[in-house]
């Protein structure tokens, strides 16, 4: 591919951290640090990094932005995709370099809407999948404790154990917060809605 216009690149680049900030992947590294003190940092280089690398290559495919991607996500952050949203993130960000280069900047701009709407729906499901009692999820534990809160009188000691695994006695995403439980969820097989990120052993 060509080398873009000067004033389609400002778009091109604000595609691409569209693209990344909507990836829940990349937004539960940030959230759980799996880049260190730095993870915000690291991923607002990111954009930069795979905007100016589509700038700098003439005729990339899709694929070698993908491979791009997984290094920085291993290099910075610790973290192998394997949920399959890697190449599919990849696709998008080469397809809306090629759409720039055409000069169709306001289909560009609809897409970047509609990323818009899904990182705002990504934090949404994040707060109600990781909080131990929010919104709806909170009145459905309180309903939980008040109808069993005689059941669970000798059982308190369990949901404070680190080693319990599930302290709230439920399964629920929920209950695998907190007691550094953050990094295990990652290990844990995928439900609906959610994002498999492995962490890199060390």
């Amino acid at each position: 591919m060509a080398a873009l216009k000067e004033q389609a690149r400002g778009l091109f680049a604000e595609s691409v951290r569209s693209a990344l900030e909507a990836w829940p992947a990349l937004q539960v590294a940030v959230e759980n640090g799996f880049g260190g003190v730095y993870s915000q940092q690291k991923a607002d280089w990111m954009v930069t990094a795979v905007a100016q690398y589509l700038y700098d290559n003439v005729d990339l495919e899709s694929e070698e932005v993908e491979e791009l991607m997984a290094d920085l996500m291993y290099n910075e952050f610790d973290t192998v995709i394997e949920d399959g949203s890697l190449s599919e993130v990849a696709r998008q960000i080469w397809t809306f370099f090629g759409l720039c280069q055409r000069g169709r900047e306001s289909e560009v701009r609809g897409h970047i809407q509609q990323l818009v709407q899904k990182k705002c729906s990504v934090k949404v499901n994040a707060v109600q999948g990781k909080s131990s009692g929010e919104g709806d999820e909170d009145s459905e534990e309180e309903e939980e404790e008040e109808e069993e809160a005689e059941e669970e009188a000798t059982e308190a000691m369990d949901c404070e154990s680190p080693a319990a695994g599930s302290p709230c006695g439920n399964p629920s995403p929920r209950c695998q917060t907190g007691s550094g439980a953050a990094a295990r969820e990652e290990e844990e097989e995928p439900q609906d809605g959610w994002t498999v990120v492995r962490r890199r052993k060390k």
